[in-house]
């Protein structure tokens, strides 16, 4: 049963994210008969920290307070994903886990649990804009960049800002059931529940340059969408065999060619049903999809909604 939280910080940390557990498992409750959580923050870099917003915390628990709690959070911060961890902080994950507790992170927080090898042979979550840094950083570990959050029970890990309040209500729902996860989201005025598989929102990407031997042959295929292509043929432009162009496509971008287009198809269609006012026939023929059906058959796949329900998200039910 889910009774004590702790939230651990190190110096830079986010106030939002912060703000987002806090406003979950910190708050009484009890005169709606929610349930009260032992609630505390933690540093795990002194007593008073910076935030990237220009202000500071003074935090008054140290790492020990980690050792009673069932639910342990790793909120984001400004520099998460480029620095060291104390030592201390990382064995005080690991215990966590030993005895049996849950370790959630928001965002950046993500590179912690990393750090500290929680993640190996894990699927995880983090906002798109880490994806490719964390799983370059730590190649055991499964990043999936485009969800909200993933339940690697006891690894929670969720992407930016608001998709923390979805791994934190699922949390709840999971350990107290969908009552007292939809009494707490209406007290907050959120949606009660959005599943972690659900797509972020992500802007499209310009294909990687840093690639080795497959960058060039990376901006033609953006630049050539709508077009059918075959492993064949890319190989050529490579000027290698199929066999070696497939092998380097996958060490320099983590996927496959098919996988590689499909995703900048979705991305482009993406990007024109939120700034133009196409025709679902002509987005699915410009991203290289053919017709308005196998687009909505690979944007659902991919992004857990239809085109024009992700329409209507950007600009309006009108658009739609």
């Amino acid at each position: 049963m889910l009774r004590n939280v702790a939230v651990v910080l190190l110096d830079g940390v986010h106030p939002f994210e912060l703000g987002v557990v806090c406003e979950v498992f910190g708050l009484d409750r009890s005169d709606e008969g929610l349930p009260v959580y032992d609630f505390a923050v933690a540093s795990a870099e002194g007593p008073t920290l910076a935030t990237h917003a220009g202000f500071s915390l003074a935090v008054q628990h140290g790492l020990e307070r980690l050792e009673s709690a069932d639910l342990i959070a790793v909120p984001a911060g400004a520099t998460y994903a480029a620095r060291e961890y104390p030592e201390e902080l990382l064995d005080a994950l690991r215990r966590a886990v030993d005895r049996g507790a849950r370790v959630l992170s928001v965002c950046s927080g993500v590179f912690v649990l990393a750090a500290a090898g929680l993640l190996d042979g894990r699927r995880c979550a983090v906002h798109w804009h880490h994806a490719e840094l964390l799983a370059r950083r730590y190649p055991k570990i499964v990043v999936e960049p485009d969800v909200l959050y993933v339940d690697a029970d006891p690894v929670i890990t969720s992407a930016g800002t608001a998709a923390g309040i979805d791994a934190c209500l699922h949390i709840v729902r999971k350990e107290q059931g969908p009552e007292v996860a939809n009494a707490i989201a209406r007290r907050m005025v959120v949606p009660p529940h959005r599943d972690g598989g659900q797509a972020q929102y992500i802007e499209r990407p310009l294909p990687r340059s840093q690639c080795d031997t497959v960058g060039e042959v990376l901006v033609w295929m953006a630049e050539h969408l709508d077009q059918e292509v075959t492993v064949e043929q890319l190989a050529a432009r490579a000027h290698m065999s199929p066999r070696t162009f497939a092998r380097r496509f996958q060490q320099e971008t983590g996927t496959t060619p098919y996988r590689w287009i499909l995703r900048q198809r979705v991305l482009l269609a993406q990007q024109l049903l939120e700034g133009t006012d196409e025709t679902m026939d002509a987005i699915a023929w410009r991203a290289g999809f053919g017709t308005a059906p196998a687009l909505r058959h690979q944007f659902v796949r991919a992004l857990g909604t239809t085109p024009n329900a992700y329409r209507r998200t950007f600009r309006g039910p009108e658009a739609a």
